[in-house]
């Protein structure tokens, strides 16, 4: 055999490859069985095993299998990514319509229209058409490289179709889940007793956030282009043309985009998708409206914020019609009961919706719900669906009123209202509800951070008798094979109904749950307080009192005098922490933990007298692309500097992230000095 003929394989392989994907994954118009493709990708991969120098970093065999990176590098943008401006107003489109044709003059100019994909924004360089990076939005300067998970995208081209592409193109668009296959995969969580991500967004940002690209199989996320940076050379004058120069080259954009002569046309397409996007595959809260071309692009320019070309129009926040069936009380860790409406299904955000929060009593109340009432449930971006109101005129005859509870519908303790009076509380502190919750909250990713332990397996746990408290975690390998065993059963969909099937927890994630549980023996002792559920004490004050008394032992030997020593403990909060600690309950749990060798120290915190954060106090708002909200606060104290969550004149310093809120407006009406994630990594010395 010739060295030609299996160099000539391979070439025509990945060419077919590459045509399938774009065919399968961006025109939705598959051409061969998947039995075909699958037979193709593996006849390429024993080529490439027989012939391993003739492996390119953009065959398609190299999507999967990518090694853990430990952490994210940052990626400068050489052309930034700006936030865009965005409305639910139609004056203010035709206020932004008005900017653009005064700033034009008397030039001629259209819009184009493209979806407003709900997703995360990235950035995708290809040099000489092969894939270099893929970086996250980030504060608009700097992004985190995420290559190596968007490598394993098949909707992504490792290299560009056709002969014709730009030596540089810098692509921007959303990647996204698709509402149908998020569904599939919450469904298999449920299955595995795994916890529901609670909406596709949050869902992809966490999942390219992830170090190992291996995590991201079976999750098959999205890419749709929306804009660009670097592009030499141009081969377009304008966003419509250049959107069909992507798609040659097998870059997916939306199939959806249209072009208006003028603000009216764009109006009447901004009505026309508010009444068909819940149709669309893909979760889409809006519209960009965009100037065509890109000479007129340049005239208008940017704010420093905003281009001023463009502008999003926000269709308000879906809502739904649904049926109080009936309203269940859920019992918190504190003892807080909260109604919640049991609602006849309805999709919402790229969910089902079968539940909704009431908040209290009183909002009850205001309300007026009754059970069999049919009410108006939102769902806007959050993660807790509410009720807005009820249909009155559909209310049936036999609706009924939803009654305080006078006993906890958990236990049947006594229950009292709280010092606001909003509240209902049941007293009882072995309530078992109380119980699995606060044992949820202990492990949860901000306190102890099992991994592997959701509320669906704790609370199976606490049925089964194997959780009764805190330290129980900690005994739980003496129960493996207890917990290999536990079955769980689910109801899937299927033709004539829904069937119910049985599913075994199993070795593999025994061996996950228990390694999570071994590996939160060693968090701080500022994690441990704030996993106890004392009264009052949250991340921020635990975090005080473990620098201040270093370990536990001090803490529960203190007296309330010497806990007001901490800086912002006041004398509710030190009663509050003494009566924990000299409660039977408390000074068993803590004996238990010890026992059980979970770490009661806290680290010393190396802090920098020298730099520009020193003695200065920052508020955080909005998304940060380097890191997380608490890693951010760690960086800051260990600079330091004392994180704050409110905006006010002693604030030295806002680090606004994307998608900044109130807090950034009100620094700057207040004066107080604003950066960016760019300028506050530089700060840091990062």
């Amino acid at each position: 055999m010739s060295r030609e003929k299996p160099e000539s394989r391979i070439a025509e392989l990945r060419d077919e490859i590459r045509r399938h994907d774009h065919a399968y994954y961006v025109e939705n118009a598959p051409v061969i069985s998947d039995r075909a493709y699958d037979a193709m990708l593996e006849e390429l991969k024993a080529l490439e095993a027989e012939h391993p120098h003739l492996v390119t970093p953009d065959s398609p065999t190299q999507r999967v299998g990518g090694q853990p990176i430990g952490a994210f590098k940052t990626v400068r943008h050489f052309v930034p990514m700006l936030s865009i401006d965005n409305t639910y107003d139609e004056a203010q489109l035709r206020e932004f319509d008005g900017r653009v044709a005064k700033a034009l003059g008397a030039g001629t100019y259209r819009y184009v229209v493209d979806p407003k994909v709900d997703g995360v924004a990235v950035s995708l360089t290809y040099l000489d058409g092969a894939l270099a990076t893929a970086a996250t939005r980030g504060d608009g300067q700097t992004g985190d490289d995420i290559t190596h998970n968007v490598r394993v995208l098949r909707s992504v081209p490792l290299r560009l179709l056709g002969k014709d592409a730009p030596g540089r193109l810098e692509v921007r668009g959303e990647i996204y889940w698709p509402t149908e296959d998020f569904s599939k995969f919450n469904e298999s969580r449920r299955e595995a007793g795994e916890d529901e991500f609670a909406n596709p967004r949050n869902a992809t940002a966490g999942t390219l956030k992830q170090l190992d690209p291996k995590n991201l199989a079976g999750r098959n996320l999205r890419f749709v282009a929306h804009g660009f940076g670097v592009v030499e050379p141009m081969p377009a004058k304008t966003w419509s043309e250049f959107t069909k120069k992507l798609a040659t080259w097998g870059i997916p954009v939306a199939s959806e985009q249209a072009v208006a002569d003028d603000i009216e046309g764009v109006l009447k397409l901004v009505h026309a998708w508010d009444r068909k996007r819940h149709a669309l595959p893909y979760l889409m809260d809006g519209l960009v409206i965009k100037v065509d071309s890109f000479t007129q692009r340049d005239e208008l320019g940017a704010t420093s914020r905003y281009p001023r070309w463009c502008i999003a129009y926000k269709f308000e926040p879906e809502q739904a019609e649904s049926v109080v069936l009936r309203v269940d009380y859920q019992v918190g860790k504190q003892g807080t009961i909260t109604p919640r409406a049991v609602l006849s299904p309805v999709a919402l955000s790229g969910t089902t919706v079968r539940h909704a929060t009431l908040h209290n009593f009183d909002q009850v109340d205001r309300l007026g719900v009754h059970i069999g009432d049919t009410v108006l449930v939102e769902k806007a971006g959050e993660i807790i669906p509410q009720v807005l109101k009820v249909i009155e005129g559909k209310r049936p005859k036999d609706a009924q009123p939803i009654r305080r509870p006078t006993q906890c519908p958990e236990c049947g303790g006594d229950v009292e209202k709280d010092e606001g009076g909003v509240y209902l509380r049941c007293v009882n502190p072995t309530c078992p509800a109380q119980v699995k919750e606060r044992l949820i909250y202990f492990a949860g990713r901000d306190q102890m951070d099992m991994e592997g332990l959701g509320e669906v397996m704790i609370a199976r746990l606490v049925d089964e008798g194997m959780l009764r408290d805190f330290a129980d975690f900690f005994h739980l390998h003496k129960r493996r094979d207890e917990i290999e065993k536990l079955i769980f059963e689910h109801e899937r969909p299927g033709d004539g109904g829904a069937k119910v099937v049985k599913v075994e927890f199993g070795k593999k994630r025994t061996q996950q749950l228990l390694k999570g549980i071994d590996e939160s023996k060693g968090r701080p002792l500022s994690r441990l307080l704030a996993a106890l559920t004392i009264r009052h004490v949250g991340a921020s004050t635990a975090e005080d009192l473990a620098e201040h008394f270093e370990t536990l032992e001090a803490i529960r030997g203190a007296s309330e005098e010497a806990l007001l020593e901490v800086e912002g403990v006041g004398p509710e909060l030190a009663h509050s922490i003494h009566r924990f600690f000299h409660s039977d309950w408390g000074r068993k749990i803590a004996d238990r933990l010890v026992e059980a060798g979970v770490n009661t120290r806290q680290p010393k915190r190396a802090v920098r007298t020298d730099s520009p954060l020193s003695g200065k106090t920052v508020v955080l708002t909005g998304t940060l692309s380097s890191m997380g909200r608490k890693e951010a606060e760690e960086l800051i104290k260990s600079l330091g500097g004392k994180p704050s969550g409110s905006v006010s004149s002693k604030t030295d310093l806002v680090v606004y992230g994307e998608e900044a809120g109130s807090k950034l407006e009100k620094a700057q009406k207040l004066g107080v000095r604003t950066v960016g994630e760019a300028e506050f990594l530089k700060m840091a010395g990062k």
